[in-house]
C-alpha cells in the first residue's frame, strides 16, 4: 500500500485552541504526523511525495474565494495594527443574518468570520501550505484507487470539517471530499465514504448532502454531547437527489467497542448495498479509549476489527487520515487498523 505524504505538512503549527472558555495549546501539531509516519514506515510502507495538486480539483469541492481566503488571509491579517500570531475569528455572521442578505466583507476580520465556523482552526503562516499539500496527498490516493489499488493519505492537518466555503474543526480543505470527487471525475458511478473518526463529518456532509453520487457514513459521538454539537443526528439523511445518501450513526457517550463496530459494520452494509464502486475512509483515532478527546472508549483491536471489516469490502480504497491527537498511542492505531484491513 502506498503512502503519500510531504514534509512541508509539519510546517502548520497551530498554537490557539479554545475549549470552554480556556485558551489551551492545540492538539493537532505536527508530532502527530510524525508518529504515524514513523508507524509507517515500520510496517514497510515508505512515504512518497505526491504531486501538488491543481487548483481546478480542489475548485471541483470548494469555493473559490474560500482557497483565496485561505492562501492570501494571512498576509493580510498580518498588516492589521496589534494583530495576533493566528487568524482567530471573532464574530460569526448568524442565519438571521444570513437571511437579511449578509455578504463577505472586504476586510480579513470579517472575512475570518464568515470563512471560519469555529475556533478551534486557527490560520498561521504555514496553514496553506500544509493544507495544499494534505490535499494532494488525498488525490494521489484517489488516483492509486482509481487504477484498482488502496492507498493511504497520511493527511495532516485533516480535512472532514471543512466545507465548502469554511474552515473548522483543525480542517481548512476536506481531504475525504476531494479524494471522493476525485475517484468521481476518474469514472467511478458510485462512491461510499466511510467516516470513523469519533466527530461527525459535518463538512463532508455538507458538501454532498444534496448529491446521490457519493454515500456519506459517519460513526460519531452523540452532537447534543460532543463537538461539531448542531449536525450529525440520525434523522439526517440528505437532501434533493441525495436524498437517503446521508447516513448518521450517533453514539453515547463511552459507548465501547461492541456498539462502536456494529455501527461501522452497518455503514460497511449500507455501502455494500449502496453498490459503492471505490470507498473514501475518513480514519481518526480519536474514537480511541486513550484519546485527550475520548468519547466513544474504543481499543486498539476494536480498530484492527474495524479495518478488517472495511477491507471485507474488497474496493479499491483512499485512507484518509483524520484525527487522532494521543501521539503515545496513533501510530500503533494506524498499525493495527492496517493490519485488520489487510493488502499492505
Amino acid at each position: 500500500m502506498k503512502v503519500f505524504w510531504n514534509p512541508a505538512q509539519l510546517t502548520h503549527a497551530p498554537a490557539f485552541f479554545l475549549a470552554r472558555g480556556t485558551v489551551r495549546a492545540n492538539f493537532e501539531v505536527p508530532a502527530r504526523a510524525e508518529a504515524l509516519l514513523e508507524a509507517c514506515r515500520a510496517m514497510g510502507m515508505d512515504a512518497v511525495t505526491p504531486p501538488p495538486v491543481d487548483i481546478a480539483t480542489l475548485v471541483a469541492v470548494h469555493d473559490p474565494a474560500y482557497l483565496t481566503f485561505l492562501r492570501d488571509g494571512y498576509a493580510a491579517w498580518s498588516d492589521i495594527p496589534d494583530a495576533g500570531p493566528e487568524i482567530v475569528a471573532n464574530h460569526h455572521p448568524s442565519p438571521e443574518m444570513m437571511a437579511n442578505g449578509a455578504r463577505v466583507p472586504s476586510n480579513i476580520v470579517g472575512q475570518a468570520g464568515w470563512f471560519v465556523a469555529d475556533a478551534a482552526c486557527p490560520i498561521g503562516p504555514h496553514t496553506w501550505e500544509a493544507a495544499f499539500h494534505a490535499a494532494a496527498g488525498a488525490v494521489a490516493a484517489a488516483d492509486e484507487a482509481a487504477r484498482g489499488f488502496n492507498a493511504y493519505a497520511l493527511a495532516r492537518p485533516p480535512g472532514h470539517h471543512a466545507f465548502k466555503a469554511r474552515a473548522g474543526g483543525h480542517c481548512y480543505l476536506n481531504n475525504a471530499a476531494i479524494a471522493a470527487e476525485r475517484l468521481r471525475a476518474k469514472g467511478a458511478d458510485r462512491v461510499a465514504i466511510l467516516d470513523i473518526d469519533s466527530h461527525h463529518g459535518n463538512g463532508t456532509q455538507g458538501i454532498f448532502w444534496d448529491r446521490p453520487d457519493v454515500l456519506c457514513v459517519s460513526v460519531h459521538g452523540d452532537p447534543n454531547r460532543y463537538y461539531p454539537w448542531f449536525t450529525g443526528h440520525a434523522s439526517e439523511r440528505g437532501g434533493g437527489d441525495g436524498a437517503g445518501c446521508t447516513l448518521n450513526f450517533p453514539l453515547a457517550i463511552g459507548t465501547g467497542d461492541d456498539g462502536w463496530l456494529d455501527a461501522v459494520a452497518t455503514g460497511v452494509a449500507d455501502a455494500r448495498a449502496y453498490g459503492a464502486e471505490a470507498v473514501v475512509v475518513s480514519l481518526g483515532f480519536d474514537a480511541s479509549v486513550d484519546e485527550p478527546l475520548n468519547a466513544l472508549s474504543v481499543s486498539a483491536d476494536g480498530f484492527a476489527r474495524a479495518g478488517a471489516a472495511i477491507g471485507a469490502l474488497s474496493l479499491p480504497t483512499a485512507i484518509v487520515q483524520e484525527g487522532g491527537y494521543n501521539v503515545g498511542v496513533i501510530g500503533g492505531l494506524l498499525t493495527r487498523f492496517l493490519t485488520g484491513f489487510g493488502n499492505l
